[in-house]
């Protein structure tokens, strides 16, 4: 999967998912787990959550993505569900009163956006789908299109990533329905780069930072029911970063009805156009270029 991120200035309707970065920095210590006692119990709570999760099969998901980059904000807003252990997805996202139908299916994500914006990108107009090949386009050096591809199940493995060092029980609450107990947690860079030397050391350059805050709430069975992941994302040009050109971004992912139907097709092959070098290009910083 994609994980490092750029955000570009190409025609940009849907946020990146799973961002993650730097907390608000008023984290109380009242809560926070240490050896021993009933700290133990929770950093195991918090480190089984993606697997618990994973083994409900399928789930309903909504998300909200905030983003501000140059002065400028966007928000994008999804639902639909997601085979929650192959990672593939299928959701209809809005984002400035337009509406992308968007499908993920191994690793490949397929978007269906307004007439207007395939027009603006110069598509065949017998092409309604664009197909965006993420692991292609990370290599690339472009990151998950400028932050234009939005895959949650990005969101979602960062749980894997959990470590049990800092584990604050924040409180509980109620979601859709569901009493859940709120965790705020932090998950390894290097984890997150499962084992990729470089791609953990480009994460470690734009986050700044070797882990990350994300904030779990957790049901009585253990499953995640809401994720929030906040991010002040560093642009990659190999120069000290400017104000303006720093990334902040806050994503919240939701699941509800567990073992719901999430069957995943890719469109048609005559439907669909291949724009992953398309954005690459339009997408790369001046040091990629």
């Amino acid at each position: 999967m994609a994980r490092t991120y750029v955000l570009g200035a190409a025609t940009a309707l849907v946020l990146t998912v799973g961002l993650v970065g730097c907390s608000d920095g008023d984290d109380t210590s009242e809560g926070k787990s240490k050896s021993g006692g009933n700290g133990a119990s929770e950093s195991q709570t918090v480190r089984a959550a993606y697997r618990k999760t994973a083994a409900a099969d399928t789930a309903r998901m909504t998300l909200v993505t905030e983003a501000a980059a140059a002065g400028k904000s966007v928000t994008a807003r999804g639902e639909g569900v997601m085979d929650l252990e192959e990672g593939d997805s299928r959701m209809t996202l809005t984002s400035q009163g337009q509406k992308t139908e968007q499908r993920v299916l191994d690793g490949v994500v397929y978007q269906k956006a307004p007439a207007e914006q395939r027009s603006q990108l110069r598509l065949p107009r017998d092409k309604t789908w664009m197909k965006i090949d993420l692991a292609r386009l990370n290599r690339s050096g472009s990151g998950s299109a400028g932050g234009q591809v939005s895959d949650p199940a990005e969101s979602f493995a960062y749980t894997k990533g959990v470590n049990d060092r800092e584990v604050t029980k924040v409180g509980t609450d109620t979601i859709d329905g569901a009493r859940t107990t709120h965790y705020r947690v932090k998950a390894d860079v290097a984890a997150l780069a499962e084992g990729d030397p470089a791609e953990e050391k480009a994460l470690r350059e734009q986050l700044g930072t070797s882990s990350l805050p994300l904030d779990m709430w957790l049901d009585d069975q253990g499953r995640l029911r809401q994720e929030t992941v906040r991010l002040s994302l560093r642009p990659q040009t190999g120069d000290a970063p400017k104000q303006n050109e720093t990334v902040t971004s806050t994503t919240t992912l939701k699941f509800s009805d567990f073992g719901t139907e999430a069957g995943v097709e890719a469109p048609a092959a005559k439907d669909t156009v291949d724009v992953t070098s398309k954005l690459a290009r339009s997408t790369q910083s001046p040091a990629a270029g």
